[in-house]
C-alpha cells in the first residue's frame, strides 16, 4: 500500500457510491438509518470519512471491495408503467426486470414515475450519479409533457415565473408548447435540479394535468433512436463527453439537446381551439390524475360497456318487435277469407 492510499479521506457516503451498492443521496439514508459500520463500529454521521484502502466498510452486513467493482453504464427507454427501483413491495415491475446479463449490481440514476417514461440511465458509478442529480452541476433534462385541455398564454406564464409548493418556488428554466391537439397540449421542460416530482407538482399547482411524461434528455445524450423497452451499454467517457462535463464534473462543452419540434405561437393556436377545447386548467380533467386516473379509466370502460350492452339490447329487442310482425303477417296471410251473405 502506497503513502498516499495511507493518508487519502473520503467520505463515508461517497465510498458506498462508488462501490456501486446504491447513489450517493440514497447511501446517506443508509448511514442515517444505522445500517453502515466502518471497522465494526456503526456509524450515523454524514460526515464521517473513512479510508477506501484500509478500512472495513459493510452495508447492511455485506462487506465492500473498493478495487473489485467493474463499473458499467446503460442508457434506457423506460416503459410506462415500470418502477424506476430496485425492487418494489407492492409487486409492480421495475426496470430492472428488463436488464439481462448484467452481473454488477446498478442503480438507476434519478428517478422516472410509474406512469413517466424515456430517458434512464443505470450504472454502479455513484461519483458520475451524483454529477447527474445534484443541483450544483447544473446538468440540463429536458421533457416532454402532455396535459389534457388548451394551454392558454396565462397559463404558460404562471409557469414560467415559478409557482410556490410544499417543497418551495419550483421554476422550470424553460418551458413552451410544442404541440396541440383537439383537447390535449404537448409541452416541453427543461430543468436543471429535476426536483422529486417536480412538473407534476408545477402542473398541479397550477391546475393542470399531466396525461403523460416521458424524458427525452439529459443534457446532450437522448433516446431518440432506442425503442421504447430497450436498452444500450455505453461507457463513462461516453457520457460525460454527452454531458458536456470532466472527470471533476466541471461543465467544459455545450451539449444541449435540440428538438426539432418548434414553438406553437399560443396566441394564434387560442383562435382556433379555442372555442372548442376546455382550458387545460379545467378542474374536470383532475379525475385523470396519477391517484384516481385508473379508476377514472376504469369507470369511462364501465359506463362504456353499460351503453354499449344498453345498445345492443335495444337493437336486439327491435329485431325482434319486426320478427313478431313479420310472422303475424304471415300468419295473417295463410287464414281462409270470410265472406258475407
Amino acid at each position: 500500500m502506497t503513502a498516499s492510499n495511507q493518508d487519502i479521506q473520503v467520505r463515508l457516503q461517497k465510498v458506498i457510491a462508488d462501490c456501486g451498492v446504491t447513489s450517493r443521496r440514497k447511501a446517506e439514508g443508509l448511514i442515517l438509518d444505522g445500517k453502515v459500520t466502518v471497522n465494526g463500529h456503526t456509524v450515523t454521521e454524514l460526515g464521517t470519512k473513512v479510508n477506501p484502502h484500509k478500512d472495513a466498510i459493510a452495508v447492511e452486513g455485506n462487506n465492500l471491495e473498493l478495487a473489485a467493482v467493474e463499473k458499467v453504464y446503460l442508457v434506457m427507454n423506460k416503459p410506462r408503467a415500470y418502477m424506476t427501483t430496485l425492487s418494489d413491495p407492492e409487486g409492480r415491475p421495475t426496470v430492472m426486470e428488463l436488464i439481462y446479463g448484467v452481473k454488477q449490481r446498478i442503480f438507476p440514476v434519478g428517478r422516472l414515475d410509474y406512469l413517466s417514461e424515456g430517458l434512464l440511465i443505470l450504472t454502479n458509478d455513484g461519483d458520475l450519479a451524483n454529477m447527474i442529480m445534484h443541483p450544483k452541476y447544473e446538468v440540463e433534462k429536458v421533457y416532454e409533457v402532455k396535459v389534457f385541455g388548451h394551454v392558454n398564454e396565462g397559463i404558460l406564464a404562471k409557469i414560467k415565473r415559478g409557482v410556490m409548493t410544499e417543497d418551495g418556488l419550483m421554476k422550470p428554466k424553460s418551458v413552451r408548447v410544442i404541440e396541440q391537439l383537439p383537447n390535449k397540449t404537448w409541452l416541453e421542460f427543461r430543468l436543471n435540479e429535476g426536483k422529486n416530482r417536480e412538473i407534476r407538482k408545477i402542473c398541479e399547482a397550477v391546475d393542470l394535468t399531466v396525461d403523460k411524461l416521458r424524458r427525452v434528455a439529459i443534457e446532450g445524450l437522448n433516446i431518440q433512436s432506442l425503442p421504447v423497452g430497450q436498452y444500450m451499454f455505453t461507457t463513462r467517457k461516453e457520457l460525460l463527453k454527452a454531458l458536456g462535463l470532466n472527470e471533476h464534473g466541471q461543465k467544459v462543452a455545450q451539449r444541449r439537446f435540440v428538438s426539432a419540434k418548434k414553438s406553437l405561437n399560443v396566441a394564434k393556436v387560442a383562435k382556433i381551439v379555442g372555442k372548442t377545447a376546455r382550458p387545460a386548467d379545467d378542474k374536470k380533467f383532475q379525475a385523470f390524475r396519477k391517484e384516481s386516473y385508473y379508476e377514472t379509466v376504469q369507470s369511462i370502460k364501465e359506463l362504456k360497456l353499460q351503453k354499449a350492452q344498453e345498445e345492443a339490447a335495444q337493437v336486439a329487442d327491435t329485431e325482434a318487435a319486426e320478427k313478431a310482425a313479420r310472422f303475424a303477417k304471415t300468419m295473417n296471410k295463410g287464414k281462409p277469407r270470410s265472406y258475407g251473405n
